[in-house]
């Protein structure tokens, strides 16, 4: 089993910086209380003769162990504000880029895609399910909703998970550095067919990304006239 983090093919690989930060911290402090912890049932454990201490509790301890963390929550804080606006803030999205839009419905991923006019809600629309194409080096603009129930929208690959909500349109954006096939999730119990709902993501070149887009429009336009 690989207990790494998933390859990183994305912009946002600062995620995995403050992972491994908070990882480091709390890995400290466990290995500090485990070590106290030991040394207390050591020391304080039982002998004949020994009489009993009462202890009311120490203001200068309580004072440390409640602004030690504190101040590490804070600095986390800090720390991870500027990723998570990069993220999640969609006046912080880039302007220009592929918009595609994502419906999740039990138990499946419904993407849809610009035809040649780059734009969505436009006659040369199609749709493809459990199928997500990108090309590389291109930002991604992803309208999210729900059909039915909350779903959640996980691209390990990529460090991204947005909860898809019923009536309501959610923005999310990421940008692929690596071509090659990829794993699309869902991250929230849905129901009994949870386990199911899943899709592929190719990262395409973008030259290979407009030659997909212009064949899948066709092979749809054809399809739908037969």
């Amino acid at each position: 089993m690989d207990w790494s983090l998933p390859e990183l093919v994305s912009t946002f690989g600062e995620i995995d910086s403050i992972f491994w930060l908070i990882t480091v911290i709390t890995g400290v402090i466990f290995l500090g209380v485990e070590v106290a912890l030991i040394y207390l049932v050591i020391r304080y454990r039982h002998r004949e003769g020994r009489k009993a201490e009462y202890v009311h509790g120490h203001l200068g301890t309580e004072v440390v162990w409640t602004v030690i963390p504190f101040l590490i929550v804070l600095f986390l804080g800090f720390k991870s504000a500027g990723v998570w606006l990069e993220i999640k803030d969609p006046r912080r999205f880039p302007e220009e880029g592929v918009p595609l839009k994502v419906t999740a419905k039990q138990f499946e991923w419904n993407i849809t895609y610009p035809g040649s006019d780059g734009r969505l809600d436009t006659g040369d629309d199609f749709i493809k399910r459990n199928q997500l194409h990108v090309p590389v080096g291109v930002p991604i603009r992803v309208t999210l909703t729900a059909e039915d129930v909350i779903h959640s929208f996980f691209l390990p690959q990529f460090r991204v998970k947005q909860d898809a909500v019923p009536g309501m349109e959610i923005q999310v954006w990421f940008q692929a550095t690596k071509t090659g096939e990829y794993v699309l999730g869902c991250a929230e119990l849905c129901g009994l067919g949870h386990y199911k709902m899943k899709g592929s993501v190719t990262v395409h070149t973008p030259e290979e990304f407009e030659r997909w887009q212009a064949e899948e429009f066709e092979r749809q336009r054809e399809e739908a006239a037969s």
